[in-house]
């Protein structure tokens, strides 16, 4: 089924009037939803998204990780490279990883140079990604508020503002009045103990539905010929002479000429397999989600300060996240502490919401690398690449990871706007400090 750019919703959030009959679009809607029922009601099996296929023993690129990022590079290899004999492994499900465990705010306002064009050209990737892949990705580019409490954080929205008005990016620092258009229910007074003076707003910003993006890379990578194989861990990478010749998984031996990390969580121990120490830690980042409610949330709202974002899904569910725990770990439990915290930050901001039932915590591992920016490209190792290191912030990338990381592959020369996120910078002392806009994460 086709179901790209079949969203009324989204056009609207993003100006533009429906482009279809009313009486036809209703018309194809009762359609698509009779098929669905039938098909329920039919006791068929429902067909694959992807196939299955018997695993080889040589491939010509070999993925480790099926989330977002792996994914991606696998489908672009195939579409802009026609590098087809490629697998992705997971050890678990597609999207089980970080992909699925994420809030997935889209932006590009960060800080540095380097870090905003490599975000802006992610977001103009997700712009036409439910259209490149036939798929809908429910992006909804409904603005993002960063919200400033004190005169230095006011500072440094400005500062990020005319950096991204360099870069080409819109986004402007707006005052309370303009944050309590936006956002009506926010409280903007100046008595409360966190007043608002101000925020960077991020037109272009929005939110995406993750588990579609995950689901239409591997719809799209397999259609064009990649291999994606679940429950495949893997064991071992084998190194010969400085270059990597292959992997030892759990289902058995491939051997390959490149091999590529794209794990989150587990991306440190991936790479000591090949012998290539990663300046990595992992810590839990813990988010939760409220009962629906009717829309009335139509901006991204972060706060720094808070260490709280919040958004408004379409279905009405309010996503609340905060920064990472204050503790590495590989924990995936949330807790008590973090709960409390979150929502006592979140009415401070909009104190309406007090009556809101929390439905569900869960949390996910991020890498945090020391300047906040992400390690890809080449390593040491011939054939042995890396896209790690992403933190809160890797959802946002996929595109654009997976676009730079497969013309890096096919072309042995790594494009412009991954050099300066080389494993080697922490030795050359180049770094790219980007926690004036990552710190949050969102």
């Amino acid at each position: 089924m086709n179901v790209a750019g079949n969203s009324q919703d989204n056009g609207r959030r993003n100006g533009r009037p429906p482009s279809h009959n009313g009486k036809a679009r209703s018309s194809r809607s009762r359609y698509s939803a009779l098929r669905l029922l039938r098909h329920g009601l039919s006791q068929q099996d429902w067909p694959l998204a992807w196939r299955q296929p018997p695993m080889r023993s040589s491939y010509d690129v070999v993925i480790i990780g099926g989330g977002v990022h792996g994914l991606a590079a696998a489908y672009y290899l195939a579409a802009n490279h026609g590098i087809t004999n490629v697998a992705v492994l997971d050890k678990s499900y597609i999207g089980s990883g970080g992909s699925g465990r994420n809030t997935a705010i889209l932006r590009s306002n960060y800080l540095t140079p380097e870090g905003i064009r490599f975000y802006d050209r992610s977001v103009k990737l997700y712009e036409h990604l439910a259209a490149d892949l036939n798929f809908n990705v429910m992006f909804s580019q409904r603005g993002h508020l960063t919200l400033a409490h004190n005169d230095s954080s006011l500072r440094t929205m400005r500062w990020r503002a005319e950096v991204n008005k360099l870069q080409g990016v819109d986004s402007d620092v707006i005052d309370a009045g303009e944050v309590k258009k936006l956002v009506p229910y926010m409280d903007t007074s100046t008595t409360v103990r966190y007043p608002i003076l101000g925020a960077l707003y991020h037109p272009p910003g929005g939110i995406v539905r993750h588990d579609a993006v995950v689901w239409g890379y591997a719809r799209g990578a397999d259609a064009l010929g990649v291999h994606i194989h679940q429950d495949t861990e893997v064991t071992g990478i084998d190194v010969s002479g400085d270059r990597v010749t292959g992997v030892r998984t759990n289902r058995g031996d491939i051997s390959a000429p490149v091999v590529v990390n794209c794990t989150a969580g587990w991306s440190t121990l991936i790479s000591d397999m090949a012998g290539v120490s990663m300046p990595v830690q992992t810590f839990p980042l813990q988010a939760a989600v409220t009962e629906p409610v009717r829309p009335f949330l139509d901006t991204v709202v972060v706060s720094g300060t808070l260490h709280v974002y919040v958004s408004q899904t379409d279905r009405g569910e309010l996503v609340f996240g905060a920064s990472v725990d204050p503790f590495a770990s590989y924990s995936t439990r949330g807790s008590l502490e973090f709960i409390e915290g979150l929502a006592g930050h979140v009415l401070e901001l909009m104190p309406p919401l007090s009556k809101m039932r929390l439905l569900r915590q869960w949390s996910g591992l991020c890498d945090m690398t020391p300047d906040y920016s992400p390690i890809m490209g080449p390593t040491p190792v011939e054939g042995f690449h890396v896209d790690v290191g992403w933190g809160t912030y890797g959802f946002k990338a996929g595109p654009v990871s997976g676009e730079a990381m497969a013309e890096t592959i096919a072309t042995g020369r790594t494009p412009e706007i991954i050099s300066s996120f080389g494993l080697d910078r922490f030795t050359q002392g180049r770094l790219v400090g980007e926690k004036g806009a990552a710190a949050v994460g969102h």
